[in-house]
């Protein structure tokens, strides 16, 4: 009932999955979607996805129609694994570097762009990282996930 309030003053509420949330899986999300009307949007998080053991592009895919807001996150692989294997907390695998920004981990974001730009999705692209501005500095790591979803989106529009 929120959302439908929400949509009909034209703004679209947003489900933003998340590890650690009580929504983080792709069966989470799957679930949630089924769960609540289509007045609900998604907001797609890339590297929260991969890290919950999703296939990111085949997720978008299933539900790139409810996407109304994108967080671009890449993900470290090899910290992930670690994180598994240590039991560390969402926390911990943070400061130790599983997430990073577009371009620097190991998504792919041309299928990801070319899936939401051929459903038409004119929304925002966060550049997000989740990670320690000490060892990867802020202005530099956004600039460079910046830059590669830039030339993604232009070669997408070319």
């Amino acid at each position: 009932r929120f959302a439908r309030h929400t949509l009909s003053r034209g703004v679209r509420l947003a489900y933003h999955h998340h590890m650690g949330a009580y929504v983080e899986t792709p069966a989470d999300v799957d679930r949630l979607l089924a769960l609540v009307g289509d007045e609900v949007g998604l907001l797609f998080d890339s590297g929260h996805m991969t890290f919950a053991g999703g296939d990111a592009a085949a997720m978008l895919a299933k539900h790139v129609a409810r996407v109304c807001h994108v967080h671009c996150k890449d993900v470290r692989p090899d910290v992930i694994k670690l994180a598994r294997n240590r039991n560390w907390s969402f926390l911990e695998a943070v400061i130790n570097g599983a997430f990073t920004v577009p371009g620097d981990g190991a998504i792919a974001f041309e299928p990801l762009l070319k899936l939401l730009h051929g459903h038409g999705y004119a929304g925002w692209l966060v550049v997000e990282a989740e990670q320690d501005p000490v060892v990867d500095p802020s202005y530099a790591y956004a600039d460079k996930g910046s830059r590669h979803l830039r030339d993604i989106v232009r070669r997408l529009a070319a």
